[in-house]
């Protein structure tokens, strides 16, 4: 019966060879039975293997051999018997919620499911988890023979390695930014298990649907999400202003630092410079110090007196008005005769 309609259509044939054999010979009984024994024996000696399967062939319970899909045969008579497992189709095991129709997202039948969801985490809080395991079936000998209720040893796994997970967690990381990590550590893991249980299922994926804190809650947990929004905007709006500013202020400091270091420069060669011409005067003072001293004097009082607007000259010994010297050329006054004098002594050998 591998398609679950031949019973039908055997019945009409052995319908068919009744009337046929029984209404016109009447001693073709025996060979009517023959015929039926004959046919059923065909029959049963093949079983058909649907598309994305495989059919596991045991032989008085032992296993022979597995095929794929197509017609095959096999020793009637409850000789060997076919067990068909989907191993190319992706199968999907379903807690928290119950989708009424595959690809009907969002239409789940009522029923309360919180004893596969609520879950605690490692902040002490309550989480309502909902996820979906994807999976394939990898090795179905092993799939058939390894476990004793499959589909229930899948889950009992699924749900311990979430709580798990999810008991090693915060609340928070759980319900916003930790749903990806928490879904491939619970498929590592379940994985692990299910290998050293030689299962033969491979998982595709876990995916967690909805992840919400529980009903009471969620008013206070919304106002916790907006507060954190709040909180990421004014962060976005601060380090855009720090952009703006702090380049500038960068460049700021940079032309100050690049003027200081100018000014110094400057005044260090204007020291030095006027260290070089101290010195110059010192050997020079040195060596004729009178006539060094007297030029000093007679070079400041020429810059003094070129700038003054007007000079006035007082003599005590002068009763007369003091008579005023136009001095308005700049020019540095002829040395006076005791320099010349002093000149002509230092040239003497």
């Amino acid at each position: 019966m591998p398609n679950g309609r031949w019973p039908n259509d055997l019945e009409m044939v052995i319908e068919r060879l009744r009337r046929q054999f029984l209404d016109l010979n009447p001693g073709g009984l025996r060979l009517f039975l023959t015929g039926l024994v004959i046919l059923i024996l065909l029959w049963s000696s093949w079983y058909t293997v649907p598309p994305e399967a495989t059919a596991v062939v045991q032989r008085f319970g032992r296993v022979m051999r597995t095929a794929g899909p197509g017609l095959h045969f096999k020793i009637p008579f409850g000789v060997e018997r076919v067990r068909v497992v989907p191993t190319a189709r992706v199968l999907k095991e379903e807690f928290g919620f119950r989708a009424l129709a595959a690809g009907q997202r969002g239409q789940r039948e009522r029923e309360d499911l919180s004893n596969e969801s609520l879950m605690l985490t490692g902040d002490l809080n309550v989480i309502d988890v909902r996820w979906i395991v994807q999976y394939r079936v990898e090795d179905p000998v092993r799939f058939l023979f390894k476990l004793r209720d499959q589909r229930q040893t899948l889950r009992d796994i699924a749900e311990s390695a979430m709580r798990r997970v999810v008991g090693n967690r915060l609340g928070s990381d759980v319900l916003t930014v930790g749903r990806v990590a928490v879904a491939s550590e619970v498929k590592e893991e379940m994985q692990k298990i299910l290998s050293s249980y030689e299962t033969g299922i491979r998982l595709v994926t876990v995916e967690l649907q909805d992840v919400t804190p529980p009903d009471p809650v969620k008013p206070a947990f919304n106002e916790v999400n907006e507060a954190r929004q709040d909180m990421e905007r004014m962060v976005n709006q601060a380090q855009e202003q720090a952009n703006k500013v702090i380049p500038k202020a960068s460049g700021e400091a940079k032309q100050v630092i690049a003027e200081a270091e100018g000014y110094a420069t400057e005044r260090v060669n204007q020291a030095q410079g006027e260290a070089a011409r101290f010195l110059a005067v010192l050997s020079e003072y040195q060596r004729v110090p009178e006539v060094t001293r007297r030029r000093l004097y007679l070079e400041a009082a020429s810059k003094v007196l070129s700038e003054a607007k007007g000079v006035y000259i007082v003599d005590s010994e002068q009763k007369a008005l003091v008579p005023w010297l136009a001095l308005d050329s700049g020019g540095v006054p002829p040395p006076l005769k005791e320099e010349k004098k002093l000149l002509k002594e230092e040239k003497k050998p």
